[in-house]
C-alpha cells in the first residue's frame, strides 16, 4: 500500500537537484558577499541550503525540538565544493530518514517547544513538509535573487527563468 511519503519522497528527489543546478551557479569568489547588513553571506545561505535537508530531516525523527538549542547562524563554508559535498551528502541523509519512515511514525505527533512552553504540536508529515521542503524552497528563492544581484545567470528553477527556457 502507498504511503503519504512516497509523494513527498518523489518530489524532494526533484527539487534536490534542483536546488544542486541553483547551488552549482554560486561563484565562488563571492561567498562573503551580502546584499544587506542584516543578511546572511552567499556562502551561509548556500551552505544552509545545502544542509537543510539532512539536518531537518534528523530534528524530524525526534519526538519535537526546543528552539533554545537551536544554532541560527549557518556556518561560513571553506569554498563551494564543501557546499556541493554538503548538499550531496544531505540529499542522500534526507531520502534515507524518508524512505525509512513508517505511515505511523509520519502520522505521530511532533511538538516544538521553547523551553517548557510548547509552541506546537503538528503531525510529523506536516514538520516535514513545512520546515524540510517549504523552508528549503523559501531559502532557494533567497538564492536566486542573490544571483540575479550579482548578474550570474539564474538557472531553471520552475519553467523559464530570464536567462533560461527548458523549452528551447
Amino acid at each position: 500500500m502507498p504511503s503519504t511519503l512516497d509523494p513527498m519522497l518523489r518530489e524532494f528527489r526533484e527539487e534536490a537537484g534542483i536546488t544542486k543546478r541553483a547551488l552549482q551557479r554560486v561563484p565562488a569568489d563571492k561567498l562573503g558577499w551580502k546584499p544587506h547588513p542584516k543578511s546572511m553571506s552567499l556562502g551561509q545561505l548556500s551552505m544552509h541550503i545545502a544542509t537543510i535537508p539532512s539536518r531537518l530531516s534528523q530534528l524530524a525523527q525526534l519526538d519535537g525540538f526546543d528552539v533554545t538549542q537551536a544554532s541560527f547562524d549557518p556556518p561560513h563554508p571553506k569554498n563551494m565544493e564543501e557546499v556541493l559535498a554538503a548538499h550531496e551528502q544531505s540529499v542522500l541523509d534526507a531520502e534515507k530518514c524518508l524512505q525509512g519512515m513508517t505511515e505511523q511514525q509520519a502520522q505521530a505527533n511532533w511538538r516544538l517547544m521553547k523551553k517548557d512552553k510548547e509552541i506546537f504540536t503538528k503531525p510529523r508529515i506536516s514538520i516535514l513538509r513545512s520546515i524540510l521542503l517549504n523552508h528549503w524552497y523559501h531559502h532557494r528563492g533567497q538564492l536566486s535573487v542573490y544571483l540575479r544581484l550579482l548578474d550570474v545567470p539564474v538557472p531553471v528553477i520552475y519553467g523559464r527563468s530570464a536567462d533560461e527556457s527548458p523549452f528551447d
